[in-house]
Formats: structure tokens, C-alpha cells, sequence
């Protein structure tokens, strides 16, 4: 009995993970790469699926509804970026900001605070509608878009400009005595990131048929969950492998989320759930730490 639902839990979360790893890796650019705190994540997420949403039941075709949303989420990641390089405000307060403004925007775009796709074709649906088990087809689109953009975040981040964000989060001081710009640095990939989040919540919200304006919440906690359990099992030694752990991490964290759910848990409970995973992932390491300091003192 537990084993079988055990298996079923896995096609599930390959769609999911891989589904929601495209936020991790937007998470990986702003969170690891230029060690800023962003709290758009949770407005960039939904900002994506109800511009997509519209957009389909007004006629217009997917793909066009995908491209939209790429395009608000560069923007608003760069609104954030300004809002913290050029007017000086606050990295955590830019986010808090630009996620509190994207609620209102959200709600302007979808005209109501949920919309249902389960009646009108999306971009799944022509693999939804092969005759064979659903799960095959999509978490193969799902698998090819995320990997794809890994690449591409791995090329990008290889290039003089990429190594230019990454000496951003490194060490602003010493690439700034070098010529570059670190505020439009950091405005670039805060719109890289939140242009990841955005496409993620275009694609959920169809493979979901729904979007709705709270979607976003915990959105950032999620990934950093994801972050933070991928980079546990592969670590960072790598750009290649960075972004690896986002996209594993996510797959396991969602595993472990409906192994969850099977279980019993409520779903009420998920975000507190997670939220007691991201304490234990980075308190247990610094409290070894201080442990470990601790003892090496008493030994001296």
C-alpha cells in the first residue's frame, strides 16, 4: 500500500520539480550569484501566470502569453534593482516593495483573482492530448525548457559579462575599481531572475489549469528550500553544478512534499512545513560550527 503510493508520488514530483526548478534557478542568480535578498520572487511568480492566463481567454495563443510574461518579470526584477541602486532603498525592503506593488498589478491583469484554463487549450494541452500516460510527454517539455535554460545560465554566467555579476556578489568594492558598473549589474540579473520566475509561473499555471493571484506566496522559501537541499548533496564548487543543485533540489523537495502529503499533512500545514525545513538546513550547519568552535577552544 505504501509502496505504490510511494511510486506514484514520483511522476508527480518529476513534473513539479522540474516545473518549479526554473524559479530556483532565478533564485540561484539573485540569492547566490548577487547575494541579494529578493522578495519579488513572490509577485514576479503569479505576475507571469495571470498575464499568460489573460491572454489565453481572450483568444491570443500561448506562446505569446509565455513571451509576455518573460518580459513583465524582466521588468519588474529591474524595477526592484532600481529601486535599490538608484534611490537607495533597502535590498530586502526593494523586494518587500516591488512584491507588495506587483499584488495590485496582478489583479489589474487578470481583472478577477483567479482564472480557470481548464476549458481553453494551452500550450500543454496538444501533449495532454496524446494517447499515451500523461505524465511521459510533459515532464519532457518540462525536463527540455528547464535543463535548456540551466545551459544557457551556465554559458551566460561564463561570459565577460556573467563574470562581471558574478564579481558583484563576490566583491563589489574590487570589480567597481575595475570599471564596471555594479549597479546595472545587479538591475540585469535581478531581471534575469525574475524573468525565470515569471516563465515558471506561466508554465505552472497552465500544467495547473488555474492561476490565481496567491500563488506566489512562499514562493521565495520554496526555492530557497530547493537551493538548499541540492546544494546538501552536490555543493557549489561550480556554476554548472550550482544551478544542478537547484534543479535537483527541487525535484527532491517537492518529493518530499507529497511524500508529506501522503502521509497525512495538511495541506494548510505545507508552507509551515517548509518553512521548518529552510530553519533546519541553515541553522543545524552553523550550529556545528559553533560547536565545533566551542570545543576546539576548550582544547587550547
Amino acid at each position: 500500500m505504501f509502496l505504490s503510493s510511494f511510486l506514484r508520488t514520483i511522476p508527480i514530483s518529476l513534473e513539479q520539480g522540474l516545473a518549479y526548478g526554473i524559479v530556483a534557478l532565478g533564485i540561484v542568480i539573485s540569492f547566490r550569484i548577487l547575494a541579494f535578498p529578493d522578495l519579488t520572487v513572490d509577485g514576479s511568480f503569479p505576475l507571469g501566470a495571470a498575464a499568460v492566463s489573460r491572454l489565453i481567454i481572450e483568444g491570443i495563443h500561448p506562446i505569446y502569453g509565455v513571451m509576455l510574461a518573460i518580459f513583465l518579470g524582466f521588468i519588474a526584477g529591474c524595477f526592484t534593482g532600481l529601486l535599490n541602486t538608484k534611490l537607495k532603498i533597502n535590498s530586502l525592503l526593494a523586494g518587500i516593495l516591488m512584491m507588495t506593488i506587483l499584488y495590485s498589478v496582478n489583479l489589474r491583469i487578470m481583472g478577477r483573482s483567479n482564472i480557470q484554463l481548464l476549458t481553453v487549450n494551452t500550450l500543454l494541452t496538444p501533449l495532454e492530448s496524446l494517447e499515451m500516460n500523461r505524465f511521459i510527454p510533459i515532464i519532457t517539455f518540462f525536463f527540455l525548457v528547464t535543463i535548456g535554460i540551466k545551459i544557457l545560465t551556465d554559458m551566460f554566467l561564463h561570459t565577460q559579462l556573467g563574470f562581471a555579476m558574478r564579481a558583484t556578489g563576490d566583491n563589489e568594492q574590487m570589480i567597481r575599481t575595475l570599471g564596471t558598473n555594479t549597479d546595472n549589474m545587479t538591475i540585469l540579473g535581478l531581471g534575469i531572475s525574475n524573468a525565470f520566475v515569471a516563465l515558471s509561473g506561466a508554465l505552472v499555471c497552465q500544467d495547473q489549469g488555474f492561476s490565481d493571484v496567491g500563488m506566489g506566496i512562499g514562493m521565495i522559501v520554496a526555492g530557497l528550500a530547493s537551493i538548499i537541499i541540492g546544494e546538501a548533496l552536490l555543493g557549489t564548487k561550480t556554476v554548472q553544478r550550482m544551478t544542478l543543485a537547484a534543479i535537483v533540489g527541487s525535484i527532491i523537495y517537492k518529493f518530499i512534499i507529497s511524500i508529506g502529503l501522503r502521509l497525512g499533512l495538511a495541506p494548510t500545514d505545507l508552507k509551515l512545513a517548509t518553512g521548518i525545513m529552510v530553519v533546519l538546513a541553515l541553522g543545524i550547519p552553523a550550529l556545528k560550527k559553533e560547536k565545533e568552535g566551542k570545543l576546539h577552544l576548550r582544547g587550547v
